[in-house]
């Protein structure tokens, strides 16, 4: 009761008791890795190494492009051995950097800080740049863009996104419960480096253990509190975590959390903010979740950047079944794979191994217009309207109804008794929009 939410939205079982209780275990280190230059929002990393060279771990790879852009490391020591295009886990191909290891794993000096306060905003800012950190809980938009707002935008709350709404992912849930120091201590950076005079750890009821940890911790700090925010998805997405801590309103056409005063960073990018500032630790390893009714070891493992999929799965003993769908991320808004060749990056926060009943394959039918879609839409859009114009390729009209608006978080696919794939029209429509729009800059 008088728990904090949102309007809309759904409420899917979320399936987290296989790997909920299962501490963070370390993955064995990967005899090869390969280091995609696209692992994040904005303009491809460049490759600054060539084949043959060798590498340290930590070892930068790749700079930035651009403002919007991330420098990418070497996860394991070891020699560059191709740099070429291998297979993302969105199901693209992308240019990436492959390193076999040498075993040793040597790692480039790092720095050990007992107090961050010598450093000047800015420097702190600059460790974070180069350590290669983005946003670790969605779509991996360099953090240090989100740390230098517009000076007309001035921040004053910071929200830690411990929601992890989507079934099944249990790794921000364990950070929490194992890491909750280096969490207090990352948005306290956040804090300093923004001039916010509030915090906000937002958390799902169904963890108990992280909240009341959590809170136990901030007991003396008082401009830090933890909400307990009602079970219901997507309640982690930024606009909706926005109004349910703060009942402030991010509009659509393009709003962005600055806009009212907000700054919001996922756990596990708190955390490598922290490792960023006080060690000058690059972005080289991540929390994956390996679960599903088949997987014989479900396990939350931190994994090197660039590992292979199939590395985790073995470590997980495999499955006791033959696998349906592999799904990179989550059920609702992760991407269906039709192969394991994938690997870990830096926004891979589970790895999902379905049989035929799990996978819910079922096709699509005509749609009724029971309206069921606009109830859940969060964002208060028709999506019944904007997969009918996508489908006819009237990609204006399906703009004009609120197209580009969709965070695509499939709750209108969830409870959709047509089976229509939603999400899937909109990546559809959202990609001719945007290959219209590349057509028209080379005239």
């Amino acid at each position: 009761m008088g728990m904090k939410t949102f309007p809309g939205g759904v409420h899917p079982e979320d399936f987290k008791f296989f790997s909920r209780l299962q501490k963070i275990q370390t993955l064995p280190l990967p005899k090869r890795v390969v280091i995609l230059l696209s692992q994040h929002i904005g303009g491809l990393s460049k490759p600054i190494v060539k084949v043959g060279d060798t590498v340290r771990t930590g070892e930068k790879i790749s700079e930035a492009s651009s403002f919007v852009s991330i420098p990418m490391h070497a996860s394991i020591s070891g020699t560059v051995t191709a740099i070429a295009n291998f297979s993302h886990p969105t199901g693209t191909m992308v240019q990436g950097i492959e390193i076999v290891s040498d075993g040793e794993d040597k790692w480039v000096d790092l720095v050990s800080e007992t107090d961050y306060d010598w450093l000047t905003i800015e420097e702190m800012k600059e460790r974070i740049r180069e350590a290669g950190v983005c946003g670790m809980g969605g779509a991996g938009f360099p953090t240090v863009v989100k740390l230098s707002p517009p000076p007309d935008k001035p921040i004053d709350t910071v929200i830690v996104n411990g929601v992890e709404c989507e079934p099944y992912l249990t790794t921000d849930c364990r950070m929490m419960v194992e890491r909750p120091g280096d969490i207090i201590t990352g948005l306290k950076i956040v804090m300093k480096i923004l001039g916010a005079k509030q915090g906000i750890i937002g958390i799902e009821s169904n963890k108990p253990q992280s909240i009341k940890i959590l809170r136990e911790m901030t007991k003396k700090e008082p401009n830090i509190r933890v909400d307990a925010l009602k079970l219901k998805y997507p309640q982690g997405a930024e606009k909706q975590l926005i109004y349910a801590t703060t009942k402030r309103k991010v509009p659509n056409k393009g709003g962005l959390p600055s806009s009212v005063g907000v700054v919001v960073d996922n756990v596990g990018t708190i955390i490598n903010i922290y490792e960023a500032v006080y060690l000058k630790k690059p972005l080289v390893e991540r929390v994956v979740t390996v679960t599903g009714r088949i997987v014989r070891q479900p396990s939350n493992i931190v994994t090197r950047i660039g590992t292979p999929f199939t590395d985790l799965i073995d470590y997980c003993k495999g499955t006791s079944d033959e696998i349906a769908k592999v799904i990179s991320g989550g059920p609702m808004m992760g991407y269906t794979l039709s192969h394991l060749d994938a690997v870990v990056t830096k926004t891979v926060s589970g790895i999902l191994l379905f049989d035929n009943e799990e996978a819910h394959t079922e096709p699509e039918t005509s749609c009724i217009r029971c309206a069921r879609c606009v109830d859940a839409c969060p964002q208060n859009l028709v999506p019944s309207l904007i997969a009918s114009y996508v489908q006819q390729k009237d990609f204006t009209n399906a703009e004009k109804v609120g197209l580009l608006d969709c965070m695509r978080c499939g709750c209108c696919t969830f409870v959709c008794p047509a089976h229509t794939k939603f999400t899937q029209w909109v990546d559809i429509g959202k990609l001719a929009i945007q290959n219209e729009k590349n057509k028209s800059k080379q005239f």
